[in-house]
């Protein structure tokens, strides 16, 4: 697309590598008249990377319903205007709604240029299921992320948080009390040079020892609904095999060696094997 309408242009950009841009989104920056930025200063490392020469406007949090208008305004007097987050497709748990909406509102052109997501990026190596929810940010506080989670306990299908390093272990509990018998999958520094992978089992992950940095793309895995008959047999196989266990080692042992091969709490495992004994 060569010839670009006056409009806005919602522009994906990479989450961590510089490379990881489209040609269209290259081009769609250098013909911008003016370009909405969450942070100016790490948008510049992007566009500097690139010799991308452009009007920056600063677009966050605290300022977007105070410049919108001026935006529209813009537009309708022909601008053609790209609004980018400090990572990934904006909108998408970063600045962008505000202004999109008042486009919308005064029907003026919006165009999508897709690109990178952390959200799709961290789903396409967690090896889970393809359906997710994707929530982004929890809140803060504790009582309002219980609320939060207690709504999501019972959904079915992946979901996928945004969490800050610093606070996983703090969040991890949280999801134990409400995620039983799920995984979590947990992604660091995706697609820069410490790109790092976690795969865990919800019951038993007790958290980092380490402090991590910057912030974590976190997925926990879909709710597996087992139907009684299910639950029986599998409870008659575990016996048998605790069974034959129990000839040749101790209680503690097989607990151990049981609950972490099958995912189950030690304490239902030493339950079996009492019952078993008697």
């Amino acid at each position: 697309m060569n010839n670009f309408l006056p409009g806005l242009y919602i522009v994906s950009t990479p989450i961590g590598n510089l490379e990881d841009i489209t040609l269209r989104a290259l081009n769609v920056l250098k013909k911008s008249d003016q370009i909405l930025c969450e942070d100016t200063r790490r948008s510049l490392k992007l566009l500097n990377y690139y010799n991308i020469k452009k009007k920056l406007i600063s677009n966050h949090k605290f300022n977007e319903r105070k410049i919108a208008g001026a935006v529209v305004e813009s537009i309708k007097n022909g601008k053609i205007t790209s609004i980018i987050s400090d990572a990934g497709t904006p909108t998408l748990s970063d600045p962008g709604l505000i202004v999109i909406k008042e486009c919308i509102k005064e029907k003026l052109k919006i165009f999508p240029i897709p690109g990178v997501s952390a959200v799709t990026t961290a789903m396409s190596v967690s090896g889970f299921e393809e359906k997710y929810f994707f929530y982004g940010f929890l809140p803060k506080k504790i009582n309002d992320i219980e609320k939060k989670i207690k709504d999501l306990k019972d959904f079915k299908f992946n979901m996928v948080f945004f969490i800050p390093a610093i606070k996983i272990n703090f969040y991890v509990k949280i999801f134990k009390k409400f995620f039983l018998g799920r995984k979590i999958f947990i992604a660091r520094e995706l697609t820069k040079i410490h790109e790092t992978f976690y795969r865990e089992n919800l019951d038993s992950f007790t958290g980092f020892k380490i402090k991590l940095k910057g912030e974590l793309t976190v997925i926990i895995s879909g709710k597996v609904f087992s139907s009684p008959e299910k639950n029986l047999v599998d409870e008659m196989n575990l016996k048998k095999e605790i069974s034959k266990l129990l000839k040749r080692y101790t209680v503690r042992d097989i607990v151990n060696l049981v609950s972490r091969k099958n995912n189950l709490s030690k304490k239902k495992v030493y339950n079996l094997c009492l019952s078993i004994k008697k």
